[in-house]
């Protein structure tokens, strides 16, 4: 999962032949405590995802895909349009079928707090899908959209994982069996997404990732190789969540951790202040250097194939289980 690059070469830069890109349009503001919060309005969204749809048609580099056998069926990368979050939706159900149309096929149910379909993972009281969200993913799984519970709560990743009749997808995450942090899943989530046939990724924010420092690609590999003996080789895929050349002011600041993570630490803090599990130690760090850059995929697959991973073993991390997994939901 990643977002649509302003210059769409980069997705051929990055050797990508089918992605996940978020096309939500969000709107940033702070709470009394300095907390930022991200509203996905319908509004924003509507024309947000026709913007996506019209620079798919004009470029060489990749396509609107709507089912996942359409994966390499023409040049380019075939991209699957995504929402973070359902606040777009509101209450109006009848628009998870009115962007189904026009080309929406993953849909996350909440981005960190709660919404009106699900518990958020970042909220001091932990709750799961509402009638409405039970609803939702009905809906979802009608039209052939691909569940995604990143940012969810426990509850909320365990209720659409059962709930669901389609394979579900976490489409970016990290264990929390390495990092003690609500944001990550616990092995009772990746073994009930795992059993359903749903597909975890792993993505960048090193600081979800490791609690070393500095960190490196075995804390990533570390990450894929949890999931693979949690939840079966199947299980887990690449995700980013970072733009596709890499978090920009890292980039900028030579990945200097230690300076670059000053940016996060007022929100991290705010979290902590509001009692927020998970914010009482203080990171160092936000990316791995060798993977804050556009030829990442290759430097995660060279380091896969170093860890004892055999070629078959890699392809379906690097990329086979994604494309099951869309195949199996989407046709």
């Amino acid at each position: 999962m990643s977002f649509l690059p302003g210059d769409l070469s980069q997705i051929a830069a990055a050797g990508l032949g089918g992605m996940i890109a978020d096309v939500s349009d969000l709107i940033a503001t702070r709470d009394a405590d300095g907390v930022p919060r991200y509203s996905r309005n319908f509004a924003a969204n509507d024309p947000a995802i026709d913007k996506a749809v019209e620079r798919l048609r004009r470029t060489p580099f990749a396509y609107l895909a709507r089912k996942g056998s359409e994966i390499g069926a023409r040049p380019g990368c075939a991209v699957f349009l995504q929402f973070q979050s359902t606040e777009m939706i509101a209450r109006d159900l009848s628009r998870i079928a009115y962007f189904h149309e026009k080309g929406l096929r993953v849909l996350q149910f909440t981005h960190h707090n709660d919404t009106l379909f699900a518990g958020g993972a970042l909220e001091t009281r932990q709750t799961g899908l509402t009638p409405l969200g039970i609803e939702g993913l009905a809906e979802m799984n009608r039209l052939r959209i691909v569940p995604d519970v990143s940012h969810g709560s426990v509850p909320t990743m365990i209720e659409a994982a059962t709930r669901s009749k389609t394979p579900i997808a976490l489409s970016h995450g990290a264990a929390r069996a390495i990092v003690d942090h609500p944001r990550c899943a616990p092995d009772e989530v990746i073994r009930t997404i795992a059993e359903r046939g749903g597909v975890m990724g792993i993505f960048m924010m090193s600081f979800w990732l490791t609690r070393r420092n500095p960190p490196t690609i075995a804390d990533y590999v570390a990450q894929v190789r949890h999931v693979v003996k949690v939840g079966g080789l199947e299980a887990v895929g690449v995700a980013n969540d970072f733009p596709m050349a890499g978090q920009p002011n890292l980039i900028k600041l030579g990945n200097d951790n230690g300076k670059g993570v000053q940016e996060y630490l007022d929100w991290w803090r705010a979290l902590r202040r509001q009692g927020v599990p998970g914010f009482e130690w203080t990171p160092e760090h936000v990316v791995i250097p060798e993977l804050n850059r556009i030829d990442r995929m290759a430097r995660i697959s060279r380091a896969l194939e170093q860890a004892g991973f055999r070629p078959r073993e890699v392809d379906k991390i690097m990329g086979e289980n994604w494309k099951r997994l869309l195949t199996d939901v989407l046709g």
